[in-house]
C-alpha cells in the first residue's frame, strides 16, 4: 500500500525524533513542528506516539524478516547463510540507520500487545538464525560450538553499527562489511 508523502514525511522524521530525544521525551507537538504541520493536523496522519513507535519497529522488524526468508530458501551452503545474515543485518544498519535505531533501543516502550508480538518476532528471527548456525556445524562447516553463546555474540557485535556508521568515520559500507565478515565470519569458520 502506497504512504502519503506528507505521511511518509512525517514517519521519517518521528523516527529522527525519537533517535535525537528517546522515544519518552519526545513529544508531537515537536513532531508537528518539524513537519510544519498543527498538531491537530498530525494526528489526522497517526493517531498517537506509539503508533509512530510500532510502524518503525514492525517495518524494521519485516525487514529482517524478509531477509531472512530469502537466506533460508536459497540453495547456498550453511556457512554461507551465515555469511548472507551478517551481510544483511550490516546493510539495514547503513541504510536506515534511523529505523534501526529505534528497532534496536526504542521498542521497549511499545505497550502490549505489540511488545508480546515484536518479541515474539525476534525470537522466531533468533530460532531461525540458530537453526542456520546448527547446520553449519552438522555440515562440518563451522566450527564446533555453543550456537546460543554464537548467535548472541553476532547479533551483539552487530547492534553497534546503527550508533557508530552515521559518523562513517572515513569507512566505507563496503569495507566495513568486509572487516566485519572477516572479524565475526572467519572466527566461526573451519
Amino acid at each position: 500500500m502506497a504512504v502519503s508523502p506528507t505521511k511518509q514525511k512525517i514517519f521519517e522524521e518521528a523516527a529522527r525524533l525519537f533517535q535525537e530525544k528517546g522515544y519518552l521525551a519526545a513529544s508531537m507537538r515537536e513532531l508537528a513542528q518539524r513537519v510544519g504541520l498543527q498538531v491537530s493536523s498530525l494526528y489526522s496522519h497517526f493517531g498517537s506516539k506509539e503508533e509512530l513507535l510500532q510502524k518503525i519497529c514492525f517495518d524494521s522488524a519485516r525487514a529482517y524478516l524478509e531477509g531472512m526468508k530469502n537466506v533460508e530458501e536459497s540453495s547456498a551452503k550453511p556457512s554461507e547463510k551465515v555469511r548472507q545474515l551478517i551481510s544483511l543485518h550490516i546493510r539495514i544498519a547503513t541504510t536506515d540507520v534511523t529505523s534501526v535505531t529505534i528497532f534496536s533501543d526504542e521498542w521497549r516502550h511499545l505497550s502490549e500487545p505489540y511488545l508480546r508480538e515484536f518479541l515474539g518476532i525476534r525470537k522466531d528471527y533468533e530460532k531461525r538464525f540458530s537453526k542456520i548456525l546448527q547446520q553449519g556445524i552438522d555440515a562440518g562447516e563451522l566450527k564446533e560450538m555453543n550456537v546460543t553463546v554464537a548467535l548472541f555474540t553476532i547479533l551483539t557485535s552487530l547492534r553497534w553499527l546503527h550508533r557508530w556508521y552515521p559518523e562513517k568515520r572515513g569507512i566505507s559500507v563496503k569495507s566495513l562489511e568486509s572487516e566485519i565478515l572477516r572479524v565475526l565470519f572467519d572466527g566461526i569458520k573451519k
